[in-house]
């Protein structure tokens, strides 16, 4: 078991280097429409109807996120004002959540509804493990099955995101492309390898889960009921 967490661990790693490696890479190659994330963003919305999405910059590295419950789109500084292949990758990439989220997108919508229940869980096992860990107070077999739904609900979250982050992503590749704010060549090419990038660390999120999840399950399957 210790070879697949450290596989996972690796994985992650991994992932998280490319990412970055790669974003700083196309962060650094302009468009030739000299658009900036935040005006391609707005196209974007434009396109697509949506007039009540609020497009803000935000201090911090990969930190862009689409805020459904403020219907806010986050994008960094670089992202906001930049006019790189990276910054409208990641820019385009954000408008796509919040289309999907006016069109009402299953994934998206799962996802959303799962947010509370997989914050409980995730605060579940990581202050059960301190507790198991230095009092003993709970039976191996409680443990075992609270861990196992914990990690069950994460793992669960983790393989829902994947076909919203996924999906977003193939929207933004393509209404970049069909509008002329990128052109064929190394900029398609520069958006396609950021985005697959960063959908990598969504797959490693959810291996590690799958991970952790199986690790507390196998031994309740394996009748393992000692106290």
């Amino acid at each position: 078991m210790w070879i697949l967490f450290l596989g996972t661990l690796a994985i992650a790693l991994i992932a998280s280097a490319r990412v970055k490696s790669t974003y700083m890479r196309y962060l650094r190659v302009p468009v030739a429409s000299g658009l900036s994330g935040a005006e391609a963003a707005a196209q974007i919305l434009a396109a697509a109807n949506i007039r009540d999405v609020a497009i803000v910059a935000h201090d911090g590295m990969l930190a862009d996120h689409y805020d459904p419950l403020n219907k806010r789109l986050v994008l960094s500084t670089d992202n906001f004002y930049g006019c790189s292949v990276a910054a409208l990758g990641v820019s385009a990439h954000e408008a796509g959540h919040a289309i999907q989220h006016a069109r009402a997108y299953a994934p998206l919508q799962l996802r959303m509804a799962a947010i509370g229940a997989t914050n409980f869980a995730s605060q579940a096992v990581m202050w059960l493990s301190v507790v198991g860990m230095f009092t003993g107070l709970l039976a191996t077999y409680t443990g075992l099955m609270v861990m196992a739904v914990g990690w069950g609900v994460i793992m669960a979250f983790n393989l829902v995101t994947l076909p919203v982050e996924f999906d977003a992503s193939r929207r933004a590749k393509a209404v970049l492309l069909s509008r002329g704010m990128i052109i064929r060549g190394e900029e398609a090419e520069g958006v396609a390898k950021v985005l697959n990038a960063a959908g990598w660390t969504y797959v490693a999120a959810f291996l590690t889960s799958l991970v952790y999840f199986l690790s507390y399950l196998l031994p309740l399957l394996n009748g393992q009921r000692r106290n």
